[in-house]
């Protein structure tokens, strides 16, 4: 079944306008096994369980990926091994249940961090696998949102990593197992990521070398972005994997770890709803729909109008004119008591009506579970999982 053929089936049967969540799982298991063959010998692919936790994507997922990186005790119960758990603010609980768990590796970010860990191990009497974040002093390619080469919260400054690497190699209970470099969100230059993968080698290498690490795992992890403002204009896998490959002199034994959230699942949802009203006012046009920021807040936190498509509906049963607006500008608004509920703004359409339903694509990752549900509580959408085995 098609996003259109719900909504037609919808339509004919329905007792309240459609706002419903469609995941292509069909689309998620091709586009993954597409990433997956794409990428070298020496690369693992895990999947950033914040990017989209439904558990109908994680289970489709779980055979396809080598993993999963998880980011908070509640994630990790959401998923099998293997699993990398990192955090920049991890409870004493989460790091227990982490430990339990046996975790492939966890991050750490701070010395506090570092000797927590190594505290709760040896009362466990384990030795866990950790590996260090690093905020880079420079060169991360700039993107939406920087977590490195910037002041954050994120990571251990580059400056101290050789202190926390001889602090963690006096240590019992912990073993530097590697180093992991997530340092932006959504990048959208192929070369530029590949340039970043590459810097990220040769620093841990350098730090291997420079403290006799045995380090077997540099973790780059995820970054790789959707273009929202001009979807055709997508990020260049095929350039992205190739450069990859032609890395294999620079690996030098290590294993490379991605950890793709946003690009994996993105493309597979859609948010679909239904238009309430269209309207004027002070010579600008809005059509409200059933929903809102309140189940889509990707737009409104990145303040940008979301990639967005018109089913039009021409069926039209009460008795009276049906609002709309041709070949103008038009700002698409929720059901919320907010200004700031907007998932498009000012852009053009050749016609829109009361009744016509807004497909918003994109919407696999970043979307419902960021979102402040119990606002004004509406009622949630449907969520509807489109399964044609590919």
């Amino acid at each position: 079944m098609r996003i259109e053929q719900y909504i037609e089936n919808k339509k004919r049967k329905q007792d309240g306008p459609i706002c419903a969540y469609l995941y292509d799982l069909g689309q998620l298991r091709n586009h993954v096994r597409i990433i997956k063959s794409s990428l070298p010998a020496f690369c693992r692919l895990f999947y950033a369980v914040k990017a989209n936790p439904d558990p109908r994507i994680l289970g489709t997922l779980a055979p396809l990926v080598d993993g999963f990186e998880v980011a908070s005790g509640g994630e990790l119960e959401k998923v099998k091994s293997p699993v990398l758990f990192g955090a920049p603010a991890k409870k004493q609980v989460e790091i227990e249940k982490a430990i339990d768990a046996g975790v492939e590796a966890m991050n750490i970010e701070s010395f506090h961090d570092l000797n927590r860990i190594e505290w709760l191990s040896k009362q466990k009497e384990v030795v866990t696998p950790i590996m260090i974040r690093v905020n880079l002093s420079r060169d991360v390619p700039e993107s939406h949102h920087m977590m490195s080469g910037v002041p954050t919260q994120f990571g251990v400054d580059e400056r101290d990593v050789p202190m926390i690497i001889q602090k963690a190699q006096q240590m019992s209970h912990v073993s530097v197992e590697g180093f992991h470099f997530h340092a932006m969100s959504n990048n959208l230059k192929a070369e530029a990521h590949l340039q970043f993968v590459s810097m990220c080698l040769e620093k841990a290498k350098s730090w291997r070398d420079r403290f006799g690490l045995d380090i077997r795992t540099v973790d780059v992890g995820g970054g790789i972005g959707i273009n929202y403002w001009n979807p055709e204009d997508k990020f260049d896998w095929d350039t992205f994997a190739s450069g990859l490959h032609k890395l294999e002199p620079q690996m030098d034994g290590l294993t490379l770890v991605l950890e793709l959230g946003r690009f994996m699942t993105a493309a597979s949802g859609s948010y679909v709803t239904e238009v309430i009203d269209v309207k004027a006012n002070h010579d600008h046009h809005f059509a409200l729909i059933r929903g809102g920021t309140h189940h889509l807040r990707l737009p409104a936190a990145w303040k940008m109008s979301h990639p967005f498509r018109i089913h039009p509906v021409e069926e039209w049963e009460l008795p009276y004119e049906r609002p709309g607006v041709t070949k103008a500008e038009v700002t698409i608004a929720g059901e919320l008591c907010t200004p700031n509920d907007v998932l498009v703004k000012s852009e053009y359409v050749e016609e829109l009506r009361a009744g016509d339903v807004v497909i918003f694509d994109y919407a696999g990752a970043y979307a419902w579970t960021i979102s402040h549900h119990e606002f004004l509580s509406h009622p949630e959408p449907e969520f509807i999982y489109l399964d044609e085995k590919h």
